[in-house]
């Protein structure tokens, strides 16, 4: 039987500052060829304050954890009976280089299926800016496969 007690539980908030030099290389590792992403002359002229921080580089954020599976280990779920399965991305305003962010993590959900062979984990992470405002929700499921 599934803990739910899980729900809520949360970790230190992480602040970190978006760099334009990592910004540069992600657009270019991940095939990005508009010039807003990497040249900063383009990014003003486009009417942005600084380089904005392609979508998908919040993702990466959380690499920046302890470790891969920090929250799989905090949680006591086994590694090798983790299967992916969902990932979604909510955003709701733009991020810049050189702006603070801080990224809340908590556990949303946790649920099970097939008589509790199959246990269900959502992680939430909520990245904000300076000001506080939500920028993203970042969300990942994962199951636990039992039997």
């Amino acid at each position: 039987m599934i803990d739910r007690s899980v729900i809520g539980k949360s970790w230190p908030v992480k602040a970190i500052v978006p760099e334009e030099g990592a910004l540069r290389f992600f657009a270019k590792a991940t095939g990005e060829t508009n010039p807003i992403y990497s040249d900063l002359k383009a990014a003003r002229s486009a009417g942005y304050p600084h380089l904005p921080v392609p979508p998908t580089y919040l993702f990466s954020l959380e690499m920046l954890a302890p470790s891969d599976s920090f929250w799989l280990d905090d949680l006591g779920l086994p590694l090798e009976k983790i299967l992916h399965a969902e990932q979604s991305f909510e955003y709701r305003n733009m991020v810049y280089a050189g702006e603070k962010l801080t990224i809340e993590t908590r556990i949303s959900d946790a649920y099970e299926k097939k008589g509790g062979l199959l246990e269900f984990y959502v992680r939430e992470m909520t990245i904000r800016n300076s000001n506080g405002t939500e920028c993203a929700i970042l969300k990942t499921t994962l199951v636990v496969r039992h039997g």
